[in-house]
């Protein structure tokens, strides 16, 4: 099917100004990108749309997703640990919960449950469920004990072996990234942000074994020894940071076209804000969560400027930050680390993109069809992408998961 979208402001991802222009789109691919005064003819396409001058995007990526923490806008759980079968039904919903506010695409960092991301990801990709592009997880690895993680046999044990046998497990598993907890977590465990809980040989055994299975890492990484132990494996991506030191900053400048980094600030602005009832303590949470907003608005900053790829994404699907509210991220990365709206949007569509490592996140000629239009400019004001009505089109690959009210087509056969 050929779909013209004309009469819209094309933002293309790389934070320059939007343009006046039109998008032919042929099967699940971009075919022309036309901007300015010249003209698409509508007989080119089977399917027209008149998008009456709204924005034209590239599809949301959700840097650090977690399918399975199992609260979104539309449920929420309050327990943390479900049972497998609510688990599963949890994580399908989530996917779909995300696809409906515009995110295309999004990287896991991390899984409750064995086995549920490869095949939630093989069920999106057959077209049996609605769901982003994913690039699945298993369940986070850290070592024997640490943060109160079981992890099950397989995961457990320390030493290179172990790492080895892990990697060879979530390749046989069809995972695509692993998670590994190279730091610990101030917010779980107070004053263990800066511990390391792997040995150098342990993280290297885990690059080299991922490398040969042509497996990507993702590392929780706070102090600076974590942050470089996790850049020496080879991580992918890299989460939190916040306790960077001059020389892990320089570190990760050095190695910036190598690796993405994501801060998350969506659930710590979340867990500032949250009110538990009294049962609830969320003391060392929210402790946790002043401090590294303290620390990130200066690194984030001081990051970007030296030309490292930062990328949205939260820790969303806990209570007080369920699933759905992820383009929190954009008006954080506005407010609390000073992007502009465009760089915040880049973030979340081109570095997305490369970071998926698939032909995602900007408008351009040959690559997928992964659009949003949008009514109004979120160039000026990100926040209307926290509004799913605002999205009158949502589309993969060519095909509409949510189509604009005004369409003219030749063909009524097509849906």
């Amino acid at each position: 099917m050929r779909t013209l979208i004309r009469q819209v402001s094309i933002f293309d991802g790389s934070g320059s100004a939007p343009q006046a222009g039109a998008v032919l789109i042929d099967g699940e691919r971009i075919a022309r990108v036309v901007l300015g005064g010249e003209a698409l003819a509508s007989d080119q396409a089977d399917v027209v749309i008149d998008g009456g001058g709204m924005t034209l995007m590239p599809g949301l990526v959700d840097a650090h997703t977690h399918l399975t923490w199992g609260s979104s806008v539309e449920k929420i759980y309050h327990q943390f640990i479900l049972s497998p079968d609510e688990l599963k039904v949890a994580a399908w919903r989530n996917a779909r919960v995300l696809l409906d506010h515009g995110f295309t695409s999004i990287y896991s960092a991390g899984a409750l449950g064995d086995m549920i991301e490869p095949q939630l990801a093989a069920a999106i990709a057959a077209g049996e469920t609605p769901g982003p592009r994913l690039v699945p997880s298993t369940l986070e690895r850290s070592p024997e004990g640490d943060e109160s993680v079981d992890t099950g046999d397989v995961f457990n044990g320390r030493g290179s072996e172990a790492m080895r046998k892990f990697v060879a497990y979530c390749k046989d598993e069809g995972v695509q990234s692993i998670k590994l907890v190279v730091s610990g977590e101030d917010a779980l465990k107070p004053n263990s942000a800066m511990d390391v809980l792997y040995t150098r040989e342990e993280l290297e055994a885990a690059g080299e074994a991922a490398r040969e299975a042509g497996l990507w890492i993702a590392a929780h990484t706070y102090s600076p020894e974590a942050i470089g132990l996790a850049l020496d494996a080879g991580a992918r991506i890299l989460y939190h940071c916040s306790f960077a030191d001059e020389a892990a900053i320089e570190r990760m400048a050095a190695d910036k076209d190598r690796f993405f980094y994501a801060p998350g600030p969506g659930v710590s602005i979340a867990a500032i804000e949250a009110s538990p009832p009294p049962h609830v303590d969320m003391t060392h949470m929210k402790a946790s969560a002043k401090v590294r907003m303290g620390l990130e608005g200066k690194l984030v900053p001081e990051l970007k400027a030296r030309g490292v790829r930062i990328l949205i994404g939260g820790d969303y699907g806990f209570p007080f930050n369920p699933h759905g509210r992820n383009a929190r991220d954009l008006e954080h990365f506005v407010r609390h680390y000073g992007f502009t709206p465009a760089e915040a949007l880049r973030s979340a569509t081109q570095y997305g993109g490369e970071l998926m490592g698939l032909d995602v996140g900007l408008v351009k000629e040959g690559w997928l069809a992964d659009l949003l239009l949008v009514d109004g400019d979120p160039t000026a004001d990100v926040a209307i992408l926290q509004d799913k009505d605002r999205l009158k089109m949502i589309m993969k690959g060519g095909a509409f998961h949510k189509a604009p009210a005004e369409i003219v087509t030749t063909d009524q056969s097509i849906f």
